[in-house]
């Protein structure tokens, strides 16, 4: 996955928090992304993708609730999570973490306006 790939998922940070870790996890899990030696290892053991899916099914329910409250913070620390995890995989560790921040807020805007 290319650094611009962080940009796209911090924006789908930006609109639902955990559905760009469940795809980062399968694309883990599915050797789309090198992970493996890397502290986001995790991310692409068996189990890590059905959970972090189940994650994202679960704040989608739950963001429909009537007392659910706007978790702008959240967001953009999952799309740097993210972007730090795309970077470390192709050796641009900083640019990834920029491009997650950067589309997560991108994305936490343009949902809320939405």
């Amino acid at each position: 996955m290319s650094v611009s790939s962080a940009f796209v998922v911090g924006v789908a940070f930006g609109l639902r928090a955990l559905i760009g870790l469940a795809a980062v996890s399968w694309a883990a899990r599915s050797q789309h992304l090198a992970l493996q030696g890397t502290w986001l290892a995790f991310l692409g053991f068996k189990a890590t993708p059905f959970i972090t899916s189940l994650l994202a099914v679960g704040e989608l329910i739950t963001d429909k609730l009537p007392k659910t409250l706007s978790r702008p913070v959240p967001r953009v620390s999952m799309g740097a999570l993210t972007g730090a995890e795309i970077g470390a995989s192709s050796g641009q560790l900083l640019v990834g973490v920029l491009s997650g921040i950067t589309g997560s807020i991108l994305g936490t805007l343009v949902g809320s306006k939405a």
